[in-house]
């Protein structure tokens, strides 16, 4: 029997009210902060996040789902959204507009990684990106509506945690001294550790294993070697989060997963749970548009996956709006009754009523229990006598009382 590959899922329908309340919110949150939605490509050229994301990153190098199409053309999967709404905007000449230009997607991402709680190979992605403005009170708005996000879900219990891991200009000098820090303890750190000294040394202090943490713990910490202007960019976006009053916490290890982030960085994290658990974060990369071809423009974006949510709305047990399901079923007994019933259901239906008709021949018994399964309310009998009347018997599933009700008042009885 076929099976869901390993690391995808299906969204069964009574999972559909998570997702709806979940895109409602996105609406409602983006609407707010002035975001207009972007629809992207499911799959890009593969060298967008191969120069993009860096060629160091464990996507690039090991969760892409790469492949040829028919014209030989190396395709992936999209991995994640910042790198395909940069295309976007430079091939659409967005640079023209006012700025900075804020957009926002909603879709499917794919990265080939070990499938956990709330992260799968297929997940679900949100992600707003704010390009053409390089002032921290900018970074602190996209940190603010990261929150406000959460709290309008209901979701009150985490903690935003920033950093700054500086730009092109300081870096460097702090990576020199993060490989000679490291340099005695390559044979005590894990083998990703040794492969990202020689290849992305800055995601050493992201390493999870065990057995690197005094390692990473006891590093130089990277606000220490920031640039003049880094330092005043990370000491103004700590000003702003003061004035929005927004509470954070600082981690010195934070550096995302990506190559193109710059300066600020940022995760919201349940209280619950630590890094592995986050809810979402972001940060500022003032370089990629440039990476791409086009001319400086800094930005700065946040994203979260939507699994990882719905795990935590049923963790708080937060109350999510279900939709109202049909309020009648038409049940019909013989073939002359089956016809009334089928008008009479297309009748409700082009006057906005929700109506289930009951399919086949199987007895009235039967179709009401099929009524009581499904938790319709109400349930409108058709026979021949009430074909030859013109009525329908309209019964209650709650009290089992039944009426008889000319037909051109269903509609108004349905509600």
């Amino acid at each position: 029997m076929y099976r869901a590959p390993r690391g995808t899922t299906d969204i069964l329908p009574e999972e559909q009210a998570y997702w709806r309340y979940l895109e409602q919110k996105v609406a409602e949150i983006t609407h707010l902060y002035g975001y207009e939605r972007i629809d992207l490509p499911m799959f890009e050229d593969a060298s967008l996040f191969t120069r993009g994301v860096g060629e160091g990153t464990d996507i690039v190098e090991k969760e892409m789902y790469v492949f040829q199409d028919r014209g030989g053309n190396s395709l992936a999967l999209r991995p994640e959204g910042t790198a395909s709404v940069c295309r976007a905007y430079l091939e659409h000449g967005m640079h023209s507009r006012p700025q900075p230009v804020k957009l926002y997607y909603i879709g499917p991402a794919f990265r080939y990684e070990r499938p956990q709680a709330g992260r799968y190979r297929q997940h679900g992605h949100f992600g707003c990106e704010a390009i053409g403005e390089a002032d921290a009170s900018l970074d602190a708005e996209v940190i603010d509506m990261a929150r406000q996000f959460f709290v309008r879900l209901g979701l009150g219990r985490f903690a935003v945690v920033i950093n700054s891991i500086g730009c092109r200009q300081c870096r460097p000098a702090y990576l020199a001294v993060l490989k000679e820090h490291y340099r005695p303890h390559l044979q005590e750190v894990c083998e990703d550790c040794r492969m990202r000294y020689q290849k992305n040394p800055l995601r050493l202090l992201d390493c999870k294993s065990p057995a690197c943490q005094p390692v990473a713990d006891s590093a130089p910490k990277n606000p220490d070697y920031l640039c003049a202007d880094c330092a005043v960019h990370y000491a103004e976006l700590k000003r702003c989060l003061a004035v929005l009053d927004i509470p954070f916490q600082e981690n010195l290890r934070l550096v995302r997963g990506f190559d193109y982030y710059t300066r600020t960085v940022f995760e919201v994290h349940p209280e619950a749970g630590g890094s592995q658990s986050s809810l979402g974060g972001g940060g500022r990369y003032d370089g990629l548009i440039e990476e791409l071809g086009g001319r400086p423009t800094p930005a700065v974006g946040f994203a979260t996956g939507m699994e990882r949510i719905v795990l935590g709305l049923k963790r708080e047990e937060v109350p999510v709006p279900q939709t109202p399901g049909p309020q009648l079923l038409i049940a019909h007994l013989g073939d002359a009754a089956r016809d009334a019933a089928m008008k009479l259901a297309a009748a409700l239906r082009r006057q906005g009523r929700a109506v289930l008709l009951s399919g086949g021949s199987r007895s009235l018994k039967a179709q009401l229990r099929q009524a009581g399964k499904l938790g319709v309310p109400l349930v409108a009998i058709i026979g021949e006598d009430e074909v030859r009347t013109g009525t329908v018997t309209l019964r209650d599933m709650t009290t089992s009382r039944q009426e008889s009700v000319p037909v051109d008042r269903v509609a108004e009885l349905v509600g």
